[in-house]
């Protein structure tokens, strides 16, 4: 729900457990207390799609039987599977453009320990101005960080657990050829095209490929994307790391990315998702200024987590 700063600060005052998204000028003025936040001003709420620097979004965790904030560096960041609840979920919040991110990012696929610990969460960004810092905020102590990875884990009642899902509207194209990569990298020179080594961005040159279109990866029937950040000098930028060795081919085209969008949102209206992160690229190419998209509220974020890190997706969770 957006609030007020006074609404928020009230919230924090009366103990609740919480995750707070909002400008970094209304984060800095928040107390201390039991909530975790990060740095966005877009965001999905009940009246629609919205940018604004004079509100924050809360959400309540009023499921939990208990709560702790540990803030994590890119050397530790993977010690959360050691320090959470045997029942729990983990909210992670991690600064955009950070190495903390990029360690997550390039790693994550490769802790089994993660699978077994329901970990969410998000990239916190700053408006596409560039205006502030991209930030993690442990309300618990009151600091915020630029280069570390915030984490509240959620202790659940007996008999409930947390189910993570995303909703993206992208599959490969099976007409393409595949892609490997011989390193796992956010930046991208060469790569392998049925097995023949290519100038990545050559390769999409003449191809013709619409950057816009990402990576996509088939997880066991779960397709997760890769976005393209930038093309220059013969080298491609990402969001999110290829991964060495798994199998890559570009999306289908999506002739109208708002309608697809929104018939899948409206597919999974039915969930009741305790917290939720949805992309900017989604906000952006969907069209969702203005858009409801309920029950699928939640910060607008810079890159998604829903146990790896995920780009141009929605992930959210519900307890059951």
């Amino acid at each position: 729900m957006l609030v007020t700063l006074d609404e928020a600060i009230a919230l924090i005052k009366s103990g609740k457990f919480l995750h707070i998204a909002g400008d970094e000028a209304l984060l800095d003025r928040l107390p201390e207390g039991n909530w975790i936040g990060g740095t966005t001003a877009f965001f999905m709420a009940s009246g629609g799609g919205v940018f604004t620097k004079e509100k924050l979004y809360v959400d309540e965790f009023d499921f939990a039987e208990e709560m702790k904030v540990a803030a994590y560096g890119k050397y530790n960041v993977f010690q959360l599977v050691e320090d959470c609840y045997e029942n729990g979920l983990n909210v992670i919040i991690m600064p955009y453009g950070s190495e903390v991110v990029s360690k997550y990012s390039k790693e994550a696929p490769e802790v089994e320990e993660l699978l077994l610990h329901p970990t969410i969460g998000w990239v916190s960004g700053l408006d596409l101005n560039g205006d502030g810092e991209a930030k993690a905020y442990d309300g618990t102590t009151g600091k915020s960080y630029t280069d570390k990875a915030v984490v509240m884990f959620l202790k659940l009642p007996e008999g409930k657990a947390a189910q993570i899902n995303l909703i993206n509207i992208f599959e490969d194209d099976k007409a393409d050829p595949v892609i490997t990569f011989p390193e796992s990298s956010l930046s991208v020179e060469s790569c392998l095209v049925d097995g023949q080594e290519l100038n990545f961005a050559d390769y999409i040159d003449k191809k013709g490929i619409d950057s816009g279109m990402p990576l996509v990866a088939d997880y066991n029937g779960v397709y997760l994307n890769i976005s393209i950040k930038g093309i220059e000098n013969g080298r491609v930028d990402l969001y999110a790391p290829v991964i060495k060795n798994i199998e890559y081919r570009f999306a289908a085209r999506v002739e109208d990315y708002e309608k697809e969008f929104l018939a899948r949102v409206n597919a999974a209206s039915s969930v009741r998702p305790v917290l939720c992160c949805n992309c900017i690229i989604n906000y952006l190419n969907g069209n969702l200024e203005g858009k409801k998209i309920p029950p699928f509220l939640g910060p607008v974020t810079f890159g998604e987590v829903a146990y790896q890190l995920l780009n141009q997706t929605l992930v959210y969770c519900e307890i059951v």
